[in-house]
């Protein structure tokens, strides 16, 4: 802000005059010059402040991340264990019908002589 200062009266005393001297002009260059380099030291703390919000939003991604893969994992194994269940149950009854046809296939077969050992 001084330097703008400096610079504005600079600029005032050349006015004045109508003929700037090489100090002046040199003094009008340094404020430039240190107005640049305090854009430049903004532009650095801005950068700066950007990456340490990409950094925190990463790392936050990364753990919602990896909360959400151990919640998915647990998830399959609970759906494995239950369709090993069911298919346990299945074979069960497959091979349960499987012998409820196959009586029923001999009984029929041979149904007059079990009805003659049965009077």
């Amino acid at each position: 802000m001084l330097n703008q200062l400096v610079g504005v009266v600079v600029v005032l005393a050349f006015k004045e005059n109508n003929m700037a001297t090489t100090i002046e002009r040199i003094g009008i260059v340094e404020t430039k010059v240190e107005n640049l380099n305090e854009k430049m030291d903004d532009l650095k703390n801005n950068v700066k402040d950007m990456h340490d919000c990409l950094d925190k939003t990463r790392n936050s991604l990364t753990e919602k991340l990896e909360e959400m893969y151990g919640a998915s994992c647990d998830q399959h194994s609970q759906l494995a264990a239950k369709i090993d269940d069911l298919e346990k149950i299945r074979q069960k009854v497959v091979w349960m019908v499987a012998g409820a046809v196959a009586f029923a296939g001999i009984l029929s077969g041979h149904f007059e002589k079990i009805l003659a050992f049965l009077h």
